[in-house]
């Protein structure tokens, strides 16, 4: 799943190749991907596009005062084709669910969205202003933006467990399942902490937590194709996705909480003072 550090990247990718190009056809191959009718995506076709930014893990392309709005969920992601492709894509062939083509008066460049896996959930919307999208207007704090107060504003009265928390969009925007892993870790906290009960000296350590994992990754990611956003990704990882391999701080082997549809990685031995989590949902620390 695409996180801030590599949605950012893509905006700035973005930013460099789409806009001031033209709009030449929107192709819609998966019907499912469009979550708005008014205005049709054939609205967009003649204008051109002014800008590129993001809400949250949202990417917003700007064309012309109409908001492209593109929500890839867990398995979507985009592709920059330049030149694009002479043949007509056809529905239902492939990953790929839209194309946008954009002409700058010398070529045509394709964007192109694509989902993996049988769950859709990739979303796209056409709209005049973001903000009349229900998930958009409800996203939370950006996590770069906040210090260790706004952490403890954006935290209190919750009584949910820490990892919960950030990957809560309504509380902060951009953290998903991977960097919430390595964010923590960095901040040697539990992922099962109450994250309404942290102290002063574990908010302080959570903000710069943040800004070295997230701030960090921006770093790496920026200038990459999107095609090597993911890759890097996972490259980046302390934890996330280790299980059994040593910490790279203390050396014991990352621990992993299985669900049903998801796992995270933590260190017994920076995280959880040597105790072991156990591999519940509703389970508390082993003792």
């Amino acid at each position: 799943m695409p996180e801030l550090p590599e949605v950012e990247a893509l905006v700035q990718f973005l930013a460099g190749r789409a806009v001031g190009r033209v709009v030449a056809r929107v192709d819609v191959l998966a019907l499912n991907v469009l979550k708005t009718f008014d205005p049709p995506p054939t609205a967009l076709q003649g204008l051109s596009v002014v800008g590129v930014s993001r809400h949250g893990k949202v990417v917003d392309l700007d064309v012309d005062g109409l908001h492209l709005l593109v929500h890839f969920s867990r398995a979507g992601w985009a592709q920059w084709r330049d030149p694009a492709p002479t043949t007509m894509a056809r529905p239902g062939k492939g990953p790929l669910a839209l194309r946008v083509l954009l002409d700058d008066g010398e070529g045509m460049a394709a964007l192109d969205l694509t989902e993996a896996g049988t769950q859709k959930r990739l979303a796209v919307h056409v709209v005049h202003d973001p903000m009349t999208v229900p998930y958009v207007a409800a996203l939370g704090s950006d996590p770069l933006a906040l210090d260790a107060r706004g952490w403890g504003e954006a935290l209190a009265g919750t009584r949910q467990r820490l990892k919960t928390v950030l990957t809560d969009q309504k509380v902060v925007a951009g953290i998903g399942n991977a960097y919430s892993d390595d964010i923590m870790h960095a901040a040697r906290i539990s992922p099962f902490a109450p994250a309404g009960g942290l102290d002063e000296d574990r908010l302080e350590r959570l903000a710069d937590a943040t800004a070295l994992v997230l701030g960090g990754a921006v770093q790496q990611a920026v200038g990459l194709p999107p095609e090597a956003l993911k890759d890097g990704k996972r490259t980046r990882m302390r934890v996330h996705g280790r299980t059994g391999q040593p910490c790279e701080v203390c050396g014991t082997a990352v621990a992993e909480v299985s669900y049903t549809d998801t796992s995270f990685q933590y260190c017994p031995t920076c995280q959880t003072g040597g105790q072991v989590l156990a591999d519940r949902r509703l389970s508390r620390l082993l003792k």
